[in-house]
């Protein structure tokens, strides 16, 4: 999509609960392909960084200010019940997006039943949901109850599965796929010796558009870092907690360096919570796995610099 939108054949785009400014690899092309759009929608419950791009921002109910189900990884369905009200215009998803379906019907032309996009509640989208998911058919809100159901669940009298596989395979004996393995799209070399790879600390989440505004969080873990193996640190005169920049073939960051022996020489760590420090303002974007269109996230030759080195 932001290759579609930076080459001009994308006009429009609508971004719900995610925030590619920070989520997506080479963020200086996401930034010039989102301002490229004649129209940007975002719907989240809190600014974030896309959305200060967007032309219209739509104000959504955090997951304890609205109802509905939640399908966990143990495949039980479990119903939410709203603990505060969403502040201000805050509104839950569904609303929003029917409201859109609504309006976009009506300047189109199109003709539906009478509140074909009105719902009363969450519990009508669930019913509507069981009617058109077979794992879902036999669940109900009032049979979710307190403790929910674990799909299939095919008729109203099944007690739900609990577990999936317990004689067999659904689809028989495991299928497995031989893969060829490939070299990273870009490998240390002179001028970028290290590899940098991204990923998570303990105490925030993906882009932190909820957990760096966390106070207890927060303040355990207030700003970036970038984690260093000490001989890496040494040879370009950095010491623990002193400023240095991260260099790629996309941009720079400045940030503090976190001497650590978690890493091993030769690789450094960034993760890309951190506004102030980009992870992917460094990394690529022009390969992606060929099936599931992943960004090669954890290997991206970079460079340590000093910022205090006389040039």
């Amino acid at each position: 999509a932001m290759r579609a939108a930076g080459e001009g054949k994308l006009h429009a785009m609508y971004v719900m609960g995610e925030n590619p400014m920070m989520s997506d690899p080479n963020t200086s092309h996401v930034e010039a392909s989102l301002r490229k759009l004649d129209f940007l929608v975002v719907q989240d419950i809190f600014m974030n960084e896309t959305g200060m791009l967007a032309h219209v921002l739509l104000p959504a109910a955090a997951s304890l200010e609205k109802g509905g189900t939640f399908t966990n990884t143990e495949r039980r369905v479990q119903v939410l019940h709203p603990v505060v009200p969403p502040p201000g215009e805050a509104k839950p998803d569904w609303w929003i997006t029917g409201q859109i379906a609504e309006r976009f019907d009506k300047a189109m032309g199109y003709e539906r039943q009478a509140g074909y996009w009105s719902y009363q509640d969450e519990s009508e989208i669930f019913d509507e949901l069981t009617k058109v998911t077979p794992i879902y058919a036999g669940m109900s809100y009032d049979r979710l109850g307190e403790v929910g159901l674990q799909w299939p669940c095919p008729t109203p009298d099944h007690p739900g599965t609990q577990f999936l596989h317990a004689q067999q395979f659904s689809r028989g004996r495991g299928l497995f796929h031989a893969v060829e393995a490939q070299d990273p799209a870009e490998e240390p070399d002179e001028e970028y010796p290290l590899i940098m790879t991204t990923g998570r600390v303990l105490f925030h989440y993906h882009t932190g558009t909820m957990t760096r505004r966390s106070e207890p969080l927060s303040w355990v873990e207030p700003r970036g870092y970038v984690e260093v193996n000490a001989a890496d640190a040494e040879a370009v005169g950095v010491k623990d907690q002193q400023a240095v920049v991260v260099k790629s073939r996309r941009g720079e960051v400045r940030t503090r360096l976190k001497v650590s022996e978690d890493v091993p020489q030769g690789t450094i760590f960034l993760a890309f919570h951190w506004r102030e420090a980009p992870a992917n303002m460094l990394t690529q974007d022009f390969k992606l796995d060929p099936v599931a269109k992943i960004p090669e996230y954890k290997v991206t030759a970079v460079r340590l610099e000093n910022p205090r080195a006389k040039k």
